[in-house]
């Protein structure tokens, strides 16, 4: 039996080629951090754009071999909870 693959699977939310949430992510926090730095030292911004421009082609490397990063990172969130021990002991245990 055939079925078709949908499109929200097959191609997962882009920003100029680059997976949505880690692009997100990156822009961010490098905007804020050139807004204080070049209000705060008048430092020229030339230079935080050479840093979004590197970052966004890493992040677009990353996301040719890995396309659903975006949703890998959102189920390791939702995931990724620590569990209450019933008793103080040291380290995690798996105690309901």
């Amino acid at each position: 039996m055939k079925e078709g693959i949908y499109k929200a699977v097959a191609n997962p939310p882009k920003i100029l080629w680059g997976p949505f949430l880690p692009v997100l992510l990156n822009l961010s926090v490098q905007f804020p951090l050139m807004f204080m730095i070049v209000g705060t030292f008048d430092v020229n911004p030339i230079i935080f754009m050479a840093s979004v421009f590197a970052g966004h082609i890493a992040i677009t490397l990353i996301g040719f071999r890995e396309p659903h990063v975006s949703n890998m990172l959102q189920a390791f969130g939702q995931s990724y909870k620590p569990t209450n021990n019933l008793y103080p002991s040291k380290g995690t245990k798996f105690a309901p």
